[in-house]
């Protein structure tokens, strides 16, 4: 491997190690290549970052934190929780089955895991504790809970996962839905078999009529995901459009409808987005930077060459994987690892055979799930701050939840249907 290569994977291994945040890990360790290599010159980064920037794909990012923003602030958390509990409060446990559903609705809205453990964590966890559960069980919940935020479209991480990694955004937004929802079912399954052997408090039984006076409150948002995949699965508009058509359905909802938001909120709004926007897409396209020197001086391929020499089959790579990224979302964020590894091991996969839909899904289901894993979770960190519980505490409650999404990851990596099924009719 070539000397330049070799210094700045180490520029980048000590740089994080040292905790420097992850966009200028990168540039520092790209600008260390740069200088040492005399065939290349610094102006590639300036070429490179403007051909980042200049793409169509790239342009939903904005608008699906805007409309993410929009739709948190706006009064639709309160309501889709009220929507929730009409749905499973009623079953044994039946106040956390109604974090992780409310979860997985508003991960259908916002997109973010941190922003729907936040938005949700925020009235659910003082209500579990009120209601008798433990604080830091209640607090496990709530970190869990978020980590769908990621999988169920829209969803930022596939959008950015597509444009590093050339698969299809609309195809990855579609492939999230079935897991995201399965992943819930799942989570709820395991909540309630917990609740019946701790003997955690039931709730009064079902009402048709609350949950008919809860739904026509929450359904201006529950359709919002709706409108925006049923628009991409009917070909009305592309994946960078329904995030603008979501921003639009979102302002009109929260601003016309629901009358949470005034000029002053909105325009609020409009800054953290923005803030939210250039981090984001500074770290994109510096991240692009890296990904094509990791190209130029042949890394991937000698990663290839390893992962042939150790895994003879698919099954055997996707096995692999799983415990790589497991082990790489318990002490990297998000978005590192899906810069880094994502452009080094979606190659190899192709050259296993596996379809490119359904190993970006498990890529992004995994890294989802490393957010909530100690001891570096980004959701587990919120809730505590949420709750004030020791991280330790919590997650000791949170780890048999991560155990039902490994098994989750498993049954999605071994099984192509659930990831395929409606990314094929795209």
């Amino acid at each position: 491997m070539d000397i330049a290569a070799i210094l700045m994977l180490l520029t980048l291994a000590v740089t994080m190690i040292i905790g420097m945040p992850i966009t200028w890990a990168l540039g520092g360790s790209v600008v260390v290549a740069l200088v040492v290599d005399p065939n290349l010159s610094l102006s590639l980064i300036t070429q490179k970052m403007f051909a980042g920037c200049n793409n169509f794909a790239m342009l939903a990012l904005p608008a699906f934190f805007l409309a993410g923003d929009i739709m948190a602030k706006g009064g639709l958390s309160r309501r889709l929780v009220n929507f929730a509990d009409t749905l499973v409060g009623w079953i044994s446990g039946g106040i956390s089955l109604v974090s992780i559903v409310a979860c997985t609705f508003f991960a259908a809205i916002s997109g973010s895991s941190v922003a729907t453990t936040a938005a949700i964590g925020g009235i659910m966890y003082p209500e579990m504790v009120k209601r008798g559960y433990p604080k830091d069980y209640s607090a496990a919940v709530q970190a869990i809970g978020g980590t769908l935020g990621i999988v169920i479209p829209p969803s930022t991480v596939f959008v950015i996962y597509g444009n590093i990694t050339g698969v299809s955004v609309a195809k990855l937004l579609m492939a999230g839905i079935i897991p995201g929802v399965i992943c819930g079912i799942a989570l709820c399954v395991w909540a309630y078999i917990k609740a019946k052997k701790e003997h955690y408090p039931t709730e009064n039984g079902f009402s048709f009529i609350r949950f008919l006076k809860s739904f026509r409150s929450a359904v201006w948002a529950l359709l919002m995901p709706v409108v925006i995949l049923g628009g991409i699965y009917s070909g009305m508009f592309t994946p960078t459009e329904s995030a603008v058509v979501a921003v639009v359905y979102g302002f009109l909802v929260c601003f016309c409808i629901y009358r949470e938001l005034t000029g002053k909120s909105y325009w609020q709004i409009i800054q953290q987005s923005s803030i939210t926007t250039a981090n984001i897409m500074f770290l994109v396209v510096t991240a692009q930077i890296f990904g094509y020197l990791l190209t130029y001086y042949r890394v991937p391929v000698y990663v290839t060459e390893a992962f042939m020499a150790v895994a003879s089959n698919p099954q055997t790579f996707m096995l692999i994987i799983v415990v790589l990224l497991v082990i790489c979302g318990m002490f990297l964020e998000v978005g590192a690892t899906n810069l880094i590894l994502g452009p080094i091991l979606a190659p190899i996969a192709l050259k296993f055979g596996i379809d490119p839909v359904q190993f970006g899904l498990v890529f992004v289901f995994l890294l989802a799930m490393g957010q909530a894993t100690p001891p570096f979770g980004t959701t587990l960190f919120v809730s505590c701050g949420i709750s004030n519980q020791p991280v330790a505490k919590v997650s000791a409650q949170v780890l048999p939840f991560v155990v039902v999404e490994i098994l989750c990851a498993l049954l999605f990596a071994f099984v192509p249907w659930f990831s395929t099924v409606l990314a094929n009719l795209v």
